[in-house]
């Protein structure tokens, strides 16, 4: 954003209290050795302090603190609507174009286009200028998505199977989507390419196992942009080198950045963010946020080593969680492919739960439930033509759907399917097992092997099951996910006091985890 320059050395703190953090930040700006958590902090205070200052709301310096705390911040939406609610510079055009254009680089077109559009209402000055970055911003989005209308998969090139149905994870399949998507890839940010093999001082193979505050570099002169090395203090790194792709497997990196561009608002954080790709000859590395709660499948074996099961009114929250975000998911075109206990992530509120805001997710509740990660086998529909099916088996034992087991056509089952094998693991602290029985009307139905246990809500359960098994449609799945999701909603708000133990319950879940 530049320098933050006081116009005259006669300025003093007394007639301008902003100064002193302004020579603060300064300072910190061009100190290469200070960390990005201390200039976070400088810039939090200095917004905390000054945010309510009338003196300071049109204060085009003002508004430059906004923006580094902007870039430096992980949520930076709650940063932009703060400078919304404090009014910062709302009458200024920079407010928009430079907001738009930080979203549009996180890959975030459609609120990029709402904050040129919020821009122009309010006839920002110069609005002329304003107007005029709005229709550069739309010629490129048309650039965009005319690129992308001509990305969808033929058929003749892509590993087709009987009756038009296509096998997603097939070599030759994601070789000619990432040939056809690669022009795209390369221009999103975070996206950094080199032509030579991985040269990291630190072994690939031991970084998986390297300890958590180790400090590594990744990326050097060789690549596409002839960027320095980028240093990591060592948290978690997701790695696509499962079959060591030559040249390096980027479509998770996709996956990421497909989710930042159709997924906005409170939405986003359920579905885990990538911050950057390292793509070399031989290995390609993705950087993610960490996640230090642990998975699902923590939760359910914290139960299983004490020889219980999980509690229903948390399997019921779970299974909301998880309906809501499979709706989501299918409502963009996007499927998750390998939908299990360890690939969902745990998250808690960061203040005290109450029992206001449970039902719409606001308050502490907003982040409060689960983050699906792991997007290596992820399926953009967009990059096929319509009404298009899937045959293939992820061969993930408890997980494969009914019609990977009987080699039938697939599409949004393989999710649903997923999710019920959760459901099942949670309930019963085992693989989910299915029997095919005949029904009165002389077909057949497939039901969970195991009972119900009889003081649980068996009609809650038995709908779930019975629907997401046998009446799961392949096209458009919205309105049954959610009609069984205000099923258990509508049980939930049935009783106050199962909410009042769903609390009790998720704060023991956590001291229990966080202490282990």
């Amino acid at each position: 954003m530049g320098t933050l320059h006081h116009s005259t050395a006669f300025r003093t703190a007394v007639d301008d209290p902003i100064l002193p953090f302004l020579r603060s930040i300064q300072i910190a700006l061009e100190d290469f050795k200070c960390s990005t958590p201390n200039l976070s902090k400088l810039l939090k205070d200095c917004i905390d302090k000054f945010k309510d200052n009338h003196r300071y709301r049109n204060d085009p310096r003002f508004l430059k603190i906004w923006f580094l705390y902007m870039d430096a911040s992980a949520d930076f939406d709650s940063v932009f609507k703060g400078m919304l609610n404090s009014n910062i510079c709302a009458n200024d055009a920079s407010l928009y174009v430079y907001s738009a254009c930080f979203f549009e680089a996180k890959g975030r077109l459609c609120d990029a286009n709402t904050i040129y559009k919020l821009g122009i209402s309010k006839n920002a000055e110069p609005v002329k200028w304003l107007k005029k970055a709005h229709t550069l911003f739309l010629s490129r989005i048309s650039e965009i998505c005319n690129a992308a209308s001509s990305q969808k998969v033929d058929h003749i090139e892509s590993a087709t199977l009987e009756n038009n149905c296509i096998n997603p994870w097939e070599t030759s399949t994601m070789n000619d989507l990432l040939k056809k998507i690669n022009p795209l890839i390369t221009k999103f940010d975070g996206y950094r390419s080199s032509t030579k093999s991985y040269t990291g001082k630190v072994a690939l193979s031991t970084l998986k196992s390297a300890s958590r505050n180790k400090v590594i570099e990744i990326g050097d002169d060789g690549t596409a942009n002839h960027s320095p090395p980028i240093t990591y203090s060592l948290i978690r790194l997701y790695f696509e080198t499962q079959q060591i792709q030559k040249p390096a497997f980027a479509w998770e990196f996709y996956m990421y950045r497909q989710l930042d561009q159709r997924i906005s608002g409170r939405e986003r954080s359920s579905y885990g963010f990538a911050h950057r790709v390292h793509l070399f000859s031989d290995f390609s590395i993705l950087v993610c946020n960490y996640l230090a709660h642990g998975t699902l499948q923590d939760v359910i074996n914290s139960y299983v080593v004490i020889g219980k099961s999980m509690e229903e009114v948390l399997c019921i929250y779970y299974t909301t969680e998880m309906l809501h975000m499979i709706e989501t998911l299918h409502d963009v075109g996007l499927i998750h492919g390998d939908f299990k206990p360890d690939n969902l992530l745990v998250r808690y509120a960061s203040g005290n739960l109450t029992e206001d805001g449970f039902l719409d997710r606001t308050g502490s509740w907003h982040d409060q439930g689960l983050c699906l990660v792991d997007w290596g086998r992820g399926i953009d529909l967009r990059l096929f033509p319509d009404h298009t099916t899937f045959k293939a088996d992820c061969r993930t034992s408890g997980f494969r759907c009914i019609e990977m087991q009987e080699s039938k056509p697939w599409k949004f089952q393989v999710d649903a399917y997923g999710l019920c094998g959760v459901v099942y693991v949670m309930l019963h602290n085992s693989y989910m097992q299915i029997v095919k029985k005949e029904s009165s009307d002389g077909g057949s139905l497939y039901h969970p092997r195991l009972p119900f246990k009889r003081y649980w809500n068996v009609e809650l359960w038995k709908n779930f099951f019975s629907k997401m098994l046998n009446n799961y449609p392949s096209h458009d799945d919205k309105r049954l996910l959610q009609e069984l999701k205000k099923s258990f909603e509508d049980y939930m708000n049935s009783d106050p006091q199962l909410i009042r133990k769903l609390k009790e319950l998720l704060v023991k879940q956590r001291v229990s985890l966080c202490s282990a």
